[in-house]
């Protein structure tokens, strides 16, 4: 079967905010798509598909809210699949819609998603739910303790101080004030970060990403089409994903290669993306990356993992301005997961911010001479990977 070259031609996305009261689930959904459609200069009946990008709904009190943005996304009468892996759902959405694309069964795929997990104030105890009823959910983690726990194991490994992931904060408020549809922004400094509440240690309040309430989507379309109507397409030239078993302690062995602190699943995801899309040298071949960062210490280990430095010299390098927007590899320009997060399509976020630095429309948050941009994402216990390269250019013929 021959493989078509795949490109991003259009995004959209509401605001994010703490609550959207004014909008149903299914309105987000909706004020999305049509915002994206008009980036694509499409009509919703040039849509051959639509793939919704959808996490749990427990924190919404309603189950399966997919069912009801059916008819506000333009997808009746239409293939439609919901795809769901956590906070990794918005990359394996996107990812899936390639395949469909890439393996020319559809012409042209929707992509979109919302979230409302604001909905409820008891999100992390809903969340200790995905541990196993035996082993672990006596423990009682959620995502904030869980990934506590391998932080603190970074930090015993590497030396990394509180004060080096309070940069990552401040330097993540900053790029997001130029982001008009980011949830958290502002001009803070590290004293302030160091100073806001302790929630489970090291974090304080400031190193914890927001619960935010909104949508996006992404139209993706085959080369020809994509030539058509986009000026500079974004063409996905490179995606992987690995998952992991569930249960903690199977991640914490000896081993580099098996260390849950390192994120080593990320680190074999890229290989793989790389391969793909011809990148043989991250730091010199691209020139941002939008990472899945909920959490301040979750930059280091992905930098690291994907192939930017080598393990434990990402602080260092952060501290030194290598990650700033004029730095050696502008890191989240839109401020990135620590300032937004509608889970279960904050992957999709990252990906849709990736493209348009590719497509040259980023405005305020847009990065010099774009030809590369690199989207992360991980769900679960981070237990699902996805890695995305979005480039100016398809990087190798299509496999025969």
């Amino acid at each position: 079967m021959k493989a078509h070259n795949v490109a991003v031609i259009g995004v959209g996305q509401t605001e994010f905010r703490s609550r959207s009261d004014n909008q149903t689930y299914a309105e987000l959904a909706q004020e999305a798509v049509a915002l994206a459609l008009v980036d694509a200069n499409l009509q919703p009946e040039e849509i051959d598909a639509v793939v919704f990008s959808m996490a749990p709904t427990t924190f919404m009190g309603v189950a399966d809210a997919d069912k009801w943005a059916v008819d506000y996304t333009w997808a009746r009468g239409k293939p439609f699949m919901r795809v769901h892996t956590g906070g990794a759902t918005g990359g394996s959405a996107l990812q899936a819609a390639h395949a469909h694309v890439a393996s020319g069964q559809y012409g042209t795929v929707l992509v979109v998603g919302a979230d409302r997990i604001t909905e409820t104030p008891d999100a992390q105890f809903v969340l200790n739910l995905i541990w196993d009823a035996f082993y672990e959910q006596d423990f009682a983690l959620n995502t904030v303790t869980m990934t506590a726990l391998a932080t603190q194991r970074y930090m015993h490994k590497y030396g990394t101080t509180e004060r080096q992931y309070a940069n990552v904060v401040v330097r993540a408020r900053r790029n997001a004030l130029n982001n008009p549809s980011a949830h958290l922004k502002g001009a803070i400094d590290i004293d302030a970060v160091l100073a806001s509440p302790r929630i489970s240690w090291p974090y304080k309040l400031f190193d914890i990403c927001p619960r935010s309430a909104g949508a996006a989507a992404v139209v993706m379309t085959s080369e020809t089409l994509a030539r058509e109507r986009c000026t500079r397409p974004a063409f996905i030239t490179g995606t992987a994903g690995v998952s992991n078993t569930i249960f903690m302690g199977d991640r914490m062995g000896p081993h580099a290669d098996t260390d849950f602190a390192d994120f080593a699943e990320l680190r074999q995801a890229a290989r793989e993306c790389f391969r793909q899309a011809g990148i043989t040298d991250p730091l010199r071949e691209l020139q941002t990356v939008e990472i899945y960062d909920p959490f301040s210490s979750f930059q280091f280990p992905q930098l690291e993992s994907l192939g930017f430095c080598k393990p434990g010299t990402a602080q260092q390098l952060s501290d030194e301005g290598a990650f700033d927007m004029d730095g050696a590899i502008a890191v989240n320009p839109s401020g990135g997961t620590l300032c937004t997060n509608p889970i279960g399509v904050t992957g999709l976020v990252r990906a849709a911010e990736a493209a348009r630095q590719v497509m040259g429309r980023s405005a305020a948050m847009q990065v010099k001479n774009v030809h590369n941009a690199l989207a992360t994402a991980i769900g679960g216990s981070t237990q699902f990977f996805t890695v995305t390269m979005l480039s100016d250019e398809p990087r190798r013929a299509p496999a025969a």
